[in-house]
Protein backbone atom coordinates (compact mmCIF):
# COMPACT_ATOMS: atom_id res chain seq x y z
CA UNK A 1 0.00 0.00 0.00
CA UNK A 2 1.31 3.48 -1.18
CA UNK A 3 1.92 5.78 1.87
CA UNK A 4 2.61 9.28 1.13
CA UNK A 5 3.36 12.67 2.98
CA UNK A 6 4.21 16.34 2.62
CA UNK A 7 6.98 18.14 4.24
CA UNK A 8 7.27 22.19 4.15
CA UNK A 9 10.18 24.48 5.53
CA UNK A 10 10.33 27.78 5.32
CA UNK A 11 14.04 28.73 4.70
CA UNK A 12 15.64 32.83 4.76
CA UNK A 13 17.60 31.99 1.78
CA UNK A 14 17.49 32.10 -1.58
CA UNK A 15 15.75 29.29 -3.59
CA UNK A 16 18.84 28.54 -5.73
CA UNK A 17 21.09 28.46 -2.83
CA UNK A 18 18.21 26.04 -1.17
CA UNK A 19 18.34 24.14 -3.99
CA UNK A 20 21.80 23.79 -4.54
CA UNK A 21 22.33 22.96 -0.78
CA UNK A 22 19.82 20.15 -1.34
CA UNK A 23 21.77 18.34 -3.71
CA UNK A 24 25.39 18.26 -2.03
CA UNK A 25 26.08 15.04 -0.71
CA UNK A 26 27.96 16.11 2.14
CA UNK A 27 25.46 18.07 3.42
CA UNK A 28 23.25 15.34 3.21
CA UNK A 29 25.49 13.38 5.45
CA UNK A 30 25.71 15.74 7.96
CA UNK A 31 22.06 16.33 8.49
CA UNK A 32 22.02 12.18 8.75
CA UNK A 33 25.16 11.43 11.46
CA UNK A 34 22.72 10.04 13.62
CA UNK A 35 22.35 6.77 11.34
CA UNK A 36 25.45 6.52 10.42
CA UNK A 37 25.26 7.18 7.09
CA UNK A 38 27.48 6.92 4.49
CA UNK A 39 27.49 7.56 0.41
CA UNK A 40 29.70 4.46 -0.52
CA UNK A 41 28.87 4.42 -4.46
CA UNK A 42 28.35 6.65 -7.44
CA UNK A 43 28.32 10.49 -6.54
CA UNK A 44 29.83 10.48 -3.29
CA UNK A 45 30.91 13.96 -2.43
CA UNK A 46 29.93 17.27 -4.03
CA UNK A 47 26.99 18.11 -5.78
CA UNK A 48 24.37 15.50 -7.52
CA UNK A 49 22.71 15.83 -10.93
CA UNK A 50 19.95 14.95 -13.31
CA UNK A 51 20.84 11.15 -13.76
CA UNK A 52 23.49 10.49 -11.61
CA UNK A 53 23.47 7.87 -8.43
CA UNK A 54 24.29 7.77 -5.22
CA UNK A 55 24.61 4.30 -3.06
CA UNK A 56 23.41 5.24 0.69
CA UNK A 57 24.11 3.12 4.01
CA UNK A 58 22.98 3.47 7.11
CA UNK A 59 21.64 2.15 10.09
CA UNK A 60 17.63 2.81 11.10
CA UNK A 61 16.00 1.05 13.91
CA UNK A 62 19.14 -0.77 14.59
CA UNK A 63 19.09 -2.57 10.94
CA UNK A 64 21.80 -1.47 8.24
CA UNK A 65 20.25 -0.28 5.11
CA UNK A 66 21.62 0.04 1.46
CA UNK A 67 19.71 2.21 -1.00
CA UNK A 68 20.68 3.61 -4.84
CA UNK A 69 19.03 6.77 -5.49
CA UNK A 70 19.07 8.27 -8.79
CA UNK A 71 18.28 12.16 -10.13
CA UNK A 72 15.45 11.62 -12.53
CA UNK A 73 13.84 15.07 -12.65
CA UNK A 74 15.72 18.60 -12.67
CA UNK A 75 14.66 21.65 -12.96
CA UNK A 76 17.45 24.23 -10.94
CA UNK A 77 15.77 26.23 -9.28
CA UNK A 78 12.48 25.26 -9.04
CA UNK A 79 12.45 21.13 -8.37
CA UNK A 80 14.06 17.78 -8.37
CA UNK A 81 13.18 14.00 -8.00
CA UNK A 82 15.38 11.24 -6.77
CA UNK A 83 14.37 7.82 -6.95
CA UNK A 84 15.07 4.58 -5.68
CA UNK A 85 16.55 2.19 -7.99
CA UNK A 86 17.34 -0.56 -5.45
CA UNK A 87 17.01 -0.89 -1.95
CA UNK A 88 14.02 -2.00 1.07
CA UNK A 89 11.45 -0.50 -0.44
CA UNK A 90 9.20 -1.48 -3.23
CA UNK A 91 9.04 2.20 -4.70
CA UNK A 92 10.17 5.08 -3.32
CA UNK A 93 9.89 9.05 -4.52
CA UNK A 94 10.84 12.09 -3.24
CA UNK A 95 10.45 15.46 -5.01
CA UNK A 96 11.63 18.45 -4.19
CA UNK A 97 9.86 22.07 -4.61
CA UNK A 98 11.43 25.11 -3.83
CA UNK A 99 9.27 28.33 -3.86
CA UNK A 100 10.45 31.85 -4.07
CA UNK A 101 8.22 33.77 -1.10
CA UNK A 102 9.08 37.52 0.09
CA UNK A 103 11.27 36.53 3.09
CA UNK A 104 13.23 33.45 1.43
CA UNK A 105 12.45 30.03 0.16
CA UNK A 106 9.24 27.70 0.96
CA UNK A 107 11.05 24.09 0.34
CA UNK A 108 8.18 21.17 -0.10
CA UNK A 109 9.61 17.67 -0.08
CA UNK A 110 6.54 15.02 -0.96
CA UNK A 111 7.59 11.36 -0.24
CA UNK A 112 5.65 8.34 -1.61
CA UNK A 113 6.85 5.31 -1.14
CA UNK A 114 5.90 1.50 -0.34
CA UNK A 115 7.11 -0.17 1.85
CA UNK A 116 8.02 -4.03 1.57
CA UNK A 117 5.76 -4.94 4.13
CA UNK A 118 2.89 -6.44 2.00
CA UNK A 119 -0.86 -5.75 2.06
CA UNK A 120 -0.61 -6.61 6.09
CA UNK A 121 2.10 -4.62 6.89
CA UNK A 122 0.03 -1.47 6.08
CA UNK A 123 -0.39 -0.50 9.91
CA UNK A 124 2.92 -0.38 10.24
CA UNK A 125 3.89 1.24 6.93
CA UNK A 126 1.71 4.04 8.58
CA UNK A 127 2.44 4.01 12.08
CA UNK A 128 5.99 3.33 12.27
CA UNK A 129 7.53 3.79 9.05
CA UNK A 130 5.66 7.30 7.46
CA UNK A 131 6.30 8.74 11.10
CA UNK A 132 10.11 7.70 11.33
CA UNK A 133 10.62 8.84 7.83
CA UNK A 134 9.01 12.19 8.51
CA UNK A 135 11.21 12.56 11.77
CA UNK A 136 14.39 11.89 9.09
CA UNK A 137 13.26 14.48 6.60
CA UNK A 138 12.62 17.09 9.20
CA UNK A 139 16.07 16.18 10.73
CA UNK A 140 17.68 17.17 7.41
CA UNK A 141 15.68 20.57 6.78
CA UNK A 142 16.79 21.87 10.46
CA UNK A 143 19.82 20.97 8.97
CA UNK A 144 19.83 22.47 5.90
CA UNK A 145 17.76 25.78 7.32
CA UNK A 146 20.89 26.27 9.74
CA UNK A 147 23.06 26.24 6.73
CA UNK A 148 21.25 27.71 4.20
CA UNK A 149 20.54 30.47 6.45
CA UNK A 150 24.21 31.29 8.03
CA UNK A 151 25.39 31.27 4.39
CA UNK A 152 22.80 33.73 3.05
CA UNK A 153 23.92 36.35 5.70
Amino acid sequence: MTAQFVVTTPIDAPPEAVFDLSLDIDEHLHSMATSDETAVAGVTTGTISLGEEVTWRARHFGVGFTMTSRITAWERPVRFVDEQTRGPFRWFRHEHRFERVSDGTRMIDEITFDAPLGPVGWLAERIVLERYLHQLIEQRNTHLTAVAEGRAR
